[in-house]
């Protein structure tokens, strides 16, 4: 598991968040957002379709969840 303990401007803030789980590999995307926000409550979660362009800018609160199992068309119905 991976841990990283700096705030936004990169000095340390004494805390440790988690930032991956891959634990969560093969499991349903809402599933694995439920576990992660549990680790990481302050998260923003995305879920995009394997494959998709991803997001460049940087944000330490952002987690990225890519599955096979969705498309664009379910993203849009929600």
């Amino acid at each position: 598991m991976s841990y990283v303990a700096s705030d936004a401007s990169g000095g340390c803030t004494g805390a440790e968040k988690k930032t991956s789980w891959p634990e969560v590999v093969g499991l349903p995307a809402e599933e694995a957002k439920k576990i992660i926000l549990k680790d990481f409550p302050e998260a923003h979660v995305i879920v995009i379709p394997s494959g998709s362009p991803m997001i460049m800018n940087f944000d330490n609160s952002r987690v990225v969840i890519t599955s096979m199992s969705i498309s664009m068309e379910s993203l849009e119905e929600d």
